[in-house]
């Protein structure tokens, strides 16, 4: 895998054309990673146009900002008969020569309505062990996957997942998920503390993501409390927004208080706070591939997460970060407080961490493997 985008003067021209499909622009992992492949496929001759089927977000800037072409077809229910002629003609207005669909609504519409119009290579993408979905859903996952000339994913556990419901394992391209260099805004240790409203004499655990189910963040009020009592010096911050914002305060009230663990809502200066915390934490369920624990530990954080699928591409127990059993509360708690007490042992796993990230995590690797595999693709439908 190449490593290097090419310099500017290498860019070759452009002699491929891409659409990328995606339920969404909000802030999520799959999204961001769609975002960073648009950008950078320029650069690699071939155009990106990205077609988000239901509705647009705040991604959508970048975007923007890069030139690169969005159309939004406007999906309004789970079952729209209209969404789907809205994106057959859009995809044939857009005549590109790979379809690239990423996520369960995209990969059911997207597909479709390529193959109807003919598109030369249509590919699907799965990005989470998706332990939601129901027996009916994974057998549209089946039958779209044997109809399209493959599947990318970011991660092994994510293929195995798959496998394991029925697909073939040959049928997966496995592409991790890539990271910008970190941005220099830099603040203060004090700054970072009045921003999240900590005292800054405090010990600080940062968690960031989605407030829903998946994340467990039960388990890390539950956490941060079990933390806060035996130490008298820590404070859980939780950064992000989502569905269970009020459930979650509440239960925070309940068997917390905001000394051990305080909500900061969702914020855009999260790579400026990661630096100055003394360990990074995620409780998830399942995942595909976390980019809010790569940013961690690209900041040189020790991270502690679940042990699951995903985070074991990651995290190398004892070496890049520590891992737990899936709800393990106690052990938490056990393990940060084993990292506030032993620095050595922090700064090593971090350091290991973000060095694990310059060399496998990068944008540039993540963009032409795409590149890579989009030009294989077209090259046998050529021939």
């Amino acid at each position: 895998m190449n490593d290097a985008s090419p310099t500017p003067s290498a860019i070759p021209p452009v002699d491929l054309r891409v659409a990328l499909i995606i339920p969404s622009l909000d802030r999520g992992g799959a999204e961001k990673q769609l975002c960073l492949l648009a950008e950078a496929l320029p650069r690699y001759g071939i155009e990106p146009v990205v077609i988000v089927l239901t509705r647009d977000g705040p991604l959508r800037e970048a975007l923007d900002r890069a030139g690169v072409e969005v159309r939004v077809v406007g999906k309004r229910f789970r079952a729209d008969p209209s969404a789907y002629l809205r994106l057959r003609r859009v995809i044939a207005a857009v005549a590109p020569d790979i379809v690239h669909t990423w996520l369960f609504a995209a990969n059911a519409y997207g597909r479709a309505a390529a193959r109807s119009v003919a598109v030369p290579v249509v590919l699907g993408s799965e990005r989470c062990v998706d332990l939601w979905k129901s027996p009916l859903q994974f057998a549209i996952d089946r039958y779209f996957a044997r109809r399209c000339e493959g599947i990318t994913t970011n991660s092994p556990g994510v293929r195995d997942f798959y496998v394991k419901h029925g697909i073939a394992a040959e049928r997966f391209t496995v592409i991790p998920n890539g990271i910008p260099p970190r941005r220099s805004d830099e603040i203060s240790k004090d700054e970072a503390f009045h921003r999240l409203d900590v005292d800054p004499s405090r010990r600080l655990i940062l968690a960031v993501g989605r407030l829903w189910p998946q994340k467990r963040y039960r388990d890390l009020i539950w956490a941060g409390e079990l933390l806060g009592s035996l130490r008298q010096d820590s404070t859980v911050v939780i950064i992000g927004d989502g569905p269970q914002s009020g459930e979650l305060l509440r239960y925070r009230d309940a068997v917390s208080c905001p000394d051990h663990v305080r909500f900061a809502g969702h914020r855009d200066d999260v790579a400026a706070l990661l630096p100055h915390a003394d360990v990074y934490w995620l409780g998830s369920e399942y995942e595909g591939q976390s980019n809010a624990l790569i940013e961690a530990m690209q900041a040189a954080l020790p991270v502690i997460a679940t042990d699951i699928p995903g985070n074991r591409d990651l995290v190398i127990p004892e070496r890049t970060g520590l891992l737990v059993s899936v709800g393990d509360r106690a052990d938490f708690a056990r393990q940060t407080h084993r990292l506030l007490d032993d620095c050595d042992l922090a700064t090593a796993l971090g350091e290991a961490a973000r060095e694990k990230i310059a060399t496998e995590f990068t944008v540039d690797a993540m963009a032409a493997a795409h590149a890579s595999l989009y030009r294989r693709l077209a090259r046998k439908t050529d021939s």
